[in-house]
């Protein structure tokens, strides 16, 4: 029996992993620390027994050295950050603060308790980063691998190439036991409504647009939050101490084309379920229409990186790990759940403004 300590684990992508772990080792204790900010809902874990959630900051050293120390944990899942690049665009300080100096902070505290302490008790520290700290590759080039130069093209993409640096250093410097995963776009359920897949199946269950930024051919690899996370249980469990593991759905889309799947996915829910069309009789669809006459194309996003693919090699090769979701069932999926799961996301967006 172990005691993990989950950070951001009410979040999107920390939610479905406390799920994952919970039934894949429910012997085990279960921490989670999440500041509960706009992204972290208590909800999100109403139904998931056995699992203590501790309202803080991940910049509170001393809350998270103390529960490092009291709850006797060997292994902490680092999830939580400022994620949203548009954000980030808007506001680069606070992913300074949560990304970089919070991500120092649980680095400081596992120093303490794992390795200052003494006790020599084998430990992990896990952080979970992503793929856009590589920066933008071209319509030719290879998916990145872990070797690939970073070259992070946003705040939020340079906030996470930072942490993944100090993580690195207090494996080198220390000694810490550290691995870091950096994954491609994550979609599935609990995922914040403001969100690309979210956002725009909820907008068009409501008739308003569904805005496309430039051309919509700017590519992303598409990974289920659920096979990341029996990427990321790999990881922890059996992966090469100090080593970097990219994470991959190998499913790249234009977002365009992303977009049309979304869209004939509700198409294809409103056809077999009549009484959609009574409970969203704005969205087209519950007119005969399709939801994809919603489309709109905006102004570009500033610095939007043009493609993403990854590499997931080393991780399938030395894990064996390789991901479980067709695409196209992902997405049909994931629309299903936000439709059988309404009052969830209409209390975060009630919540949240």
């Amino acid at each position: 029996m172990s005691t993990i300590l989950v950070t951001g684990g009410a979040g999107f992508i920390g939610a479905n992993f406390v799920r994952h772990w919970r039934a894949a080792h429910p012997a085990d204790a279960i921490i989670v620390l999440d500041a509960l900010t706009y992204a972290g809902n208590r909800e999100s874990l109403a139904d998931v027994e056995g699992v203590e959630l501790v309202e803080g900051d991940i910049r509170d050293t001393a809350l998270a050295t103390r529960l490092l120390a009291e709850h006797d944990i060997d292994r902490l899942i680092h999830f939580a950050a400022e994620s949203h690049v548009d954000r980030s665009i808007d506001g680069p300080d606070i992913f300074i603060d949560t990304n970089v100096v919070g991500t120092l902070s649980l680095l400081k505290a596992a120093q303490a308790v794992w390795l200052d302490s003494g006790s020599g008790r084998p430990h992990r520290f896990h952080h979970v980063s992503t793929d856009e700290v590589y920066g933008s590759l071209g319509p030719d080039d290879p998916g990145f691998t872990e070797n690939t130069r970073y070259a992070p093209n946003s705040p939020y993409a340079a906030s996470k190439a930072a942490s993944d640096h100090l993580v690195r250093a207090y494996h080198k410097t220390y000694g810490l036991d550290v691995t870091i995963s950096n994954c491609s776009n994550n979609y599935g359920p609990f995922q914040y409504p403001e969100k690309l897949i979210p956002l725009f199946l909820i907008n068009a269950l409501h008739g308003k647009p569904l805005p496309v930024y430039g051309d919509g051919m700017q590519r992303r690899d598409w990974l289920h939050v659920v096979d990341h996370c029996w990427a990321v249980e790999a990881v922890v469990t059996r992966g090469e101490s100090g080593e970097v593991y990219n994470i991959g759905g190998g499913a790249e889309l234009p977002n365009l084309a992303l977009v049309e799947r979304v869209c004939v996915a509700i198409d294809e829910a409103f056809e077999s379920e009549p009484d959609l069309a009574e409970r969203f009789p704005d969205a087209p669809a519950a007119k005969g229409q399709p939801s994809a006459s919603l489309k709109s194309h905006i102004e570009d996003r500033l610095g939007h990186d043009r493609r993403y693919a990854i590499d997931a090699g080393k991780i399938a090769a030395e894990l064996d790990f390789t991901p479980a979701h067709d695409i196209a069932d992902g997405i049909r999926e994931t629309v299903r759940w936000y439709l059988d799961n309404e009052p969830w996301w209409r209390a975060v967006m009630a919540r949240n403004g």
